[in-house]
């Protein structure tokens, strides 16, 4: 039985010249001439093809039985041992050995054996450490009453396979009897995971990732993870492995249980993954220890979206929202081992080497932070500026809100005849966008503004307050809904839940069922929408607007006589 030393996982160095040719583990009370044994392992040397000769196997069974403790060497590729490490009689403890990742589809390079005194196998611990560590093999000798190697048995990783099994365990076979080419092996099974890692990439220079859901409540996952795979399509992430484990509640550590953190190794080394996404907030602790335990980069869900954010915003305005959201994101993950002594006090003799690096960049993001805020305030002086100008030219002012991808975009240029970019992605649009509607009983002025979505981020709420200002100033809304998602009545309260925490909830609202074309739900259109009060419509099909046409005809009549009021300002400066 392994466990692992100090930190998530054991840390690998594979430069071919051991760390240390001193030992570690459980050395006290050994004899001086039982180290002096131990350390002699060091000079030993494995072939390239052998997995361990029967030589150095005997050796450590006789010395694992004259001192009663297990005995574990580490051996990189090229057969020179790496550490000695020595334990007790029912487990050892790898040291912290350093971090490596090789790539895609390659493994650490390094191949544990151990010895057991008691007739045991490779247990849960040892294929543990055989995932978590990424390693060549596990292997364990199992050492007889008289200090023999009576067997030796090996685990290995596997591709993925339909059965979901991660490893494979060879049957204990004697030392001499052990006939494995292992430098033939170890290179035919890396091909073969090198080769399932090249069938996931999307072939769109797409970062590759394994996305992570944790159940704890009746929220179907499915849906979830679907939200998820549109964000990180978004975000040119291509999604190619996704696990869920339905918890009580979250670990503390890893937020998903032990078991399921094997999984996730293996899964990001079998599909090539260099990005990790949790489909939830991760604490800074958190978000270091799986990253620690997987050697991949591990974002969060508010992360991805911020990343969306900072790629979409083209606009002064967006870009400077988008760099405070992430500026407060980022803040309280700024952390280091320790800054005890980082200052001292001052004075002749007092005078500590100053700010730490961590110090520096907590408090240039800090000042960063209240710059951005200044300039923010000074755009949203700028924005009631030209709303005041808007409300005196008694224009009526409608805004398109919505979750995100819903087609608000496209109805607003297919109404107005407008150019706003639309896509099939989750936050197109950004920066809010004004333009007139002409109608038989006047005009009005339409607002095109950001998407919404579930647990929406609060920092991205108060980066975007200057933004979506432009709600509490606008007379009416249009709330535009994608009927052809199955859970379009979440998205719904979702979006109600945001308006009403900016206290915009209470405003008139015209209930739009877009995609009505592509609905397939078992409830007739018809009843749903007398049901909520709401107009189908198709926003890429102008026939399907004279509905909607109507509804917005009453909110124009109000408006003074458009002879008299002043021009409206062009498209992007109305907003």
């Amino acid at each position: 039985m392994l466990r692992r030393g100090a930190g998530p996982y054991a840390r690998v160095d594979t430069g071919g010249i051991p760390i240390s040719a001193q030992l570690s583990g459980h050395t006290t009370g050994l004899k001086p001439a039982q180290r002096h044994a131990l350390e002699r392992i060091f000079r030993r040397t494995v072939p390239a093809t052998e997995v361990i000769t029967a030589e150095l196997a005997g050796f450590m069974a006789q010395i694992s039985r004259e001192i009663r403790r297990q005995v574990a060497v580490i051996l990189d590729r090229r057969g020179h041992v790496q550490f000695v490490v020595v334990g007790d009689a029912q487990k050892l403890m790898l040291p912290d050995l350093g971090r490596h990742r090789a790539g895609r589809g390659r493994f650490r390079g390094l191949r544990v054996i151990h010895t057991v005194l008691s007739g045991e196998r490779l247990d849960r611990d040892d294929l543990t450490d055989l995932t978590l560590l990424q390693l060549d093999l596990m292997g364990v000798i199992d050492v007889d009453a008289e200090g023999r190697a009576a067997s030796l048995e090996v685990a290995h990783l596997v591709p993925p396979r339909d059965d979901a099994t991660l490893w494979e365990v060879l049957p204990p076979r004697s030392l001499h009897g052990f006939a494995l080419d292992f430098r033939g092996f170890i290179e035919d099974l890396e091909g073969q995971f090198a080769a399932y890692a090249r069938t996931q990439d999307a072939g769109d220079g797409a970062t590759l990732a394994v996305a992570v859901h944790l159940a704890t409540g009746e929220r179907d996952p499915e849906e979830s993870l679907s939200e998820l795979r549109e964000l990180a399509r978004t975000a040119n992430v291509h999604i190619v492995e996704t696990l869920v484990q339905r918890r009580r509640e979250p670990d503390p550590r890893y937020v998903i249980g032990r078991g399921k953190l094997e999984q996730l190794v293996l899964a990001s080394m079998q599909r090539g993954a260099e990005l990790i996404i949790f489909d939830r907030d991760l604490t800074p602790a958190q978000a270091r220890s799986i990253a620690d335990a997987t050697e991949a980069k591990v974002i969060d869900r508010t992360q991805l979206i911020l990343d969306i954010f900072a790629q979409r915003a083209s606009s002064r305005d967006g870009k400077l929202q988008v760099e405070l959201a992430q500026l407060k994101y980022l803040l309280p993950r700024l952390v280091g081992r320790s800054t005890a002594l980082s200052r001292l006090a001052g004075g002749i003799g007092g005078r500590g080497p100053g700010e730490t690096k961590l110090e520096v960049d907590r408090r240039r993001a800090k000042d960063r932070l209240s710059q951005l805020q200044r300039q923010i305030d000074g755009l949203s002086r700028e924005r009631a500026h030209r709303r005041a100008r808007r409300v005196r030219s008694h224009l009526p002012v409608v805004a398109i809100v919505g979750y995100t991808n819903a087609g608000k975009s496209t109805l607003l240029n297919t109404l107005t005849g407008a150019d706003v970019v639309a896509e099939d992605k989750l936050f197109a649009t950004l920066d809010p966008t004004a333009r007139r509607l002409t109608l038989p009983t006047g005009e009005l002025v339409l607002t095109d503004t950001v998407g919404f979505i579930r647990d929406l981020p609060e920092d991205l709420v108060a980066a975007f307050k200057a933004t979506l200002e432009e709600l509490s100033e606008a007379d009416a809304l249009l709330h535009v809904v994608d009927i052809s998602t199955p859970d379009w009545e979440a998205r719904m309260e979702a979006v109600g839940r945001v308006l009403g925490e900016l206290e915009v909830h209470e405003k008139p609202q015209i209930v739009v069922f877009n995609k009505a074309d592509a609905y397939t739900g078992d409830a007739s259109l018809d009843a749903l929408c007398r049901r909520v009060g709401a107009v189908p419509t198709s926003a890429m099909d102008r026939q399907t607007l004279g509905p909607l046409l109507e509804r917005l005809a009453p909110l124009a009549r109000r408006a003074q006589p458009w002879e008299t009021a002043p021009p409206l300002p062009d498209a992007q400066a109305a907003t």
